[in-house]
């Protein structure tokens, strides 16, 4: 099968979008979301039935990676990335996904709890689903939560499958925790919560993991492209003993290591994302692909950051400059994946599984 990552006609489309929107609005924080919904990219995903546009992982990739280019700090990779897109791979009852899909195209946030307590992107989940009758009961313990607060909607996986929880419902236990970032988080516990029990999807660990994985990657790429950016114009136009900082060779040297960061980086998410999106994918691909993915942002994504900071001087520690949205996302990142040696293990296993 031929390999290509070139952006087609529609990914192409939904870039723009993004771009355009960003050229006209100055907010980069949840006051942006209002405006990210009435411009019908949250429609992007979603079934045509329900008044989508049914595109899929690529399109939604390249709305991720274009507003994480900006640093935008919105609840898009949480709804799109970690509940529209594994949800319609899982399969949802119709009438549940006339709720939700319908919600989300007028601007409803979804969420996922992936994590339990040392346990990132939990595979074998302790929290448990109990089904009585036409009722689930859902107990247990989730971390690093983000935006819990708002969504209306939150994928719980469970001992039984993945629970489509809502946000508001009786027994759930909101504890903020603290972030890089300053986007809302939340350490979940859930104490017998009901949910009708055609809203316990069975299975869908994998399709959760995955499509959550390359909506990661796909933000990744966007912060390290917009962090570049941002750096090699203040070296180009900064000035130091008389001479722009990017014509001594030891910054650039660094800013050239930067942006081979940043193309690996690149590559790495666009497989993954291909080989996810393909018609008959193919699993132990897709798998070894995401975990190669996973320790790449994990181990290089804040080593570049941090280079970047250093370039920039005092300047990167000033709130005002922009430099402090990107290497606070990535530090969450990097966290939500576990971390570096997490993955390494991660990475290794599949290798000598091989």
């Amino acid at each position: 099968m031929e390999l290509d990552f070139t952006r087609d006609e529609s990914q192409d489309a939904v870039a723009e979008v993004v771009v355009s929107l960003l050229e006209r609005e100055s907010a980069r924080d949840i006051a942006l979301w209002p405006v990210i919904s009435d411009s019908g990219l949250l429609a992007v995903p979603l079934p045509e039935k329900f008044g989508g546009d049914d595109m899929g992982l690529l399109e939604v990739s390249a709305m991720l990676t274009e507003l994480a280019t900006d640093a935008a700090q919105v609840p898009a990779l949480a709804t799109l990335g970690f509940g529209v897109l594994p949800l319609k791979a899982i399969g949802l009852p119709d009438a549940l996904a006339e709720k939700l899909f319908t919600a989300v195209s007028e601007g409803a946030v979804l969420t996922a709890a992936l994590h339990e307590t040392g346990s990132p992107f939990t595979v074998k989940p302790e929290t448990t689903a109990v089904t009585d009758g036409a009722t689930v009961r859902i107990s247990g313990h989730k971390v690093a939560v983000p935006y819990a607060d708002t969504a209306r909607w939150i994928l719980v996986p469970t001992d039984n499958g993945i629970a489509v929880v809502d946000g508001d419902a009786a027994g759930i236990t909101k504890t903020a925790n603290p972030t890089s970032d300053g986007v809302p988080e939340f350490s979940l516990q859930f104490d017998q919560v009901e949910i009708p029990a055609e809203q316990l999807l069975p299975g869908g660990m994998s399709e959760l993991h995955r499509f959550a994985l390359a909506g990661i990657g796909a933000v990744a790429d966007g912060l390290l492209k917009g962090v570049v950016s941002l750096t090699a114009e203040h070296v180009r136009t900064r000035q130091q003993f008389g001479r722009p900082l990017a014509e001594f060779q030891a910054v650039a040297q660094q800013i050239a290591d930067v942006y081979v960061v940043s193309r690996t980086l690149h590559v790495a998410a666009c497989s993954a994302a291909w080989a996810l999106a393909q018609e008959e994918p193919d699993a132990e691909r897709i798998d070894d692909d995401l975990d190669v993915l996973a320790y790449t942002v994990a181990s290089e994504l804040p080593a570049a950051m941090q280079k970047c900071h250093h370039l920039h001087g005092g300047l990167g520690v000033d709130i005002t400059h922009p430099l402090h949205r990107y290497y606070s996302q990535a530090k969450d990142i990097a966290r939500w994946l576990g971390g570096e040696s997490f993955r390494l293990d991660r990475l290794g296993a599949r290798c000598s599984s091989n």
